[in-house]
């Protein structure tokens, strides 16, 4: 979702909060939720989250303005221009693979390397690569944060190839199943049809069938990881099967 998504006045109430935080199934996927060092399960789902909303926009995250121009380690042969050129995902891609994912084509390539490689690194290494000259993120980001997004990257990717097939956009989920998470959670705010609210224009409507049809891969990323800078819960508590679900009945949903 492009870069007006940042300020979207969607929310999830505390009644949805408490249903995901509280319900957490047994078959937990292991590759994000496996408890690691000292970190208990649910502690480990929180960094997750947290990660993940900052790689998708940090400033939005952390309620600050965006740093101002290009960042200056974004290539030339790159399309974008601005704050946008500051997100992680701008780079490394939605789907984590970078220029051999989605983005290794078309108006967001840049010919940089996904962070897929990164799976399971060590964090503190990860920091310091946030912190170095070309990513520029220590005076930018706070050390708890760049945890998390550590954290995010080492233990928080999934391989999305594995659930969106890249040359239509279709997800091998089960839109029945994901109907009835929706229709009992993410309905709350977005509508039973998904269009409570209009991320465009009402003469170029967009909605969530609408990006969920368009833009899979990032719109299955929110699923798990919320969006930042808004109240949208994480449906991280849930197991990776029940995201494509979802995201599988979204992409049923009104486009316009």
């Amino acid at each position: 979702m492009r870069k007006h998504l940042l300020n979207r006045s969607v929310s999830f109430v505390l009644p949805c909060i408490a249903a995901a935080l509280f319900s957490v199934p047994g078959s937990l996927q292991a590759q994000t939720i496996e408890a690691h060092d000292d970190l208990s399960a649910a502690r480990h789902m929180v960094a997750i989250t947290r990660g993940g909303v900052l790689y998708d926009s940090w400033y939005a995250a952390l309620a600050k303005d965006a740093p101002k121009g290009t960042h200056p380690a974004y290539p030339k042969a790159g399309k974008q221009k601005g704050e946008t050129t500051w997100r992680c995902k701008e780079c490394h891609g939605w789907d984590y693979k970078g220029a051999t994912g989605v983005y290794g084509k078309g108006g967001r390539y840049t010919g940089i390397r996904g962070i897929r490689n990164m799976t399971y690194a060590s964090e503190s290494a990860i920091v310091t690569i946030l912190k170095d000259k070309t990513h520029g993120f220590g005076q930018l980001i706070p050390e708890k944060d760049l945890d998390a997004l550590a954290h995010f990257v080492a233990h928080g990717q999934i391989d999305v190839d594995a659930y969106i097939d890249r040359a239509i956009k279709k997800v091998t989920g089960d839109a029945a199943k994901g109907e009835q998470v929706f229709q009992t959670t993410c309905a709350y705010c977005h509508g039973n049809d998904g269009k409570a609210f209009n991320f465009r224009t009402p003469e170029n409507p967009e909605y969530i069938g609408t990006v969920a049809n368009e833009n899979p891969w990032e719109t299955l990323h929110k699923i798990r990881m919320g969006q930042p800078g808004v109240a949208m819960i994480s449906m991280l508590a849930f197991d990776v099967q029940t995201h494509v679900n979802i995201l599988a009945y979204a992409q049923t949903l009104p486009q316009k």
